[in-house]
């Protein structure tokens, strides 16, 4: 039997959890540039990015990608789809 991975998105990841980017959706208000910034700050399919910290709910969050920090919005990190670690 193989186990399916759990994908879920990362506004839904918890601080302190790590996890792998599988793919970035668009955004229905800004089609691909919210999916193409993202990709720049490198928020790429397989990267892997840890959750720092969560604001208040709703709000925004800390992500860390590589040696960068970010501050997502609820919306932008809703299109990043991930496997938690």
């Amino acid at each position: 039997m193989t186990l399916v991975p759990t994908l879920t998105t990362l506004d839904a990841l918890k601080a302190g959890q790590s996890a792998t980017v599988i793919h970035l959706a668009p955004h229905a208000l800004g089609g691909q540039d919210v999916a193409r910034r993202l990709m720049e700050l490198g928020f790429v399919p397989g990267e892997r990015i840890r959750m720092l910290k969560r604001g208040l709910p709703g709000g925004p969050v800390a992500v860390k990608v590589g040696e960068s920090t970010f501050a997502l919005r609820k919306f932008e990190a809703a299109l990043v789809s991930i496997q938690p670690e």
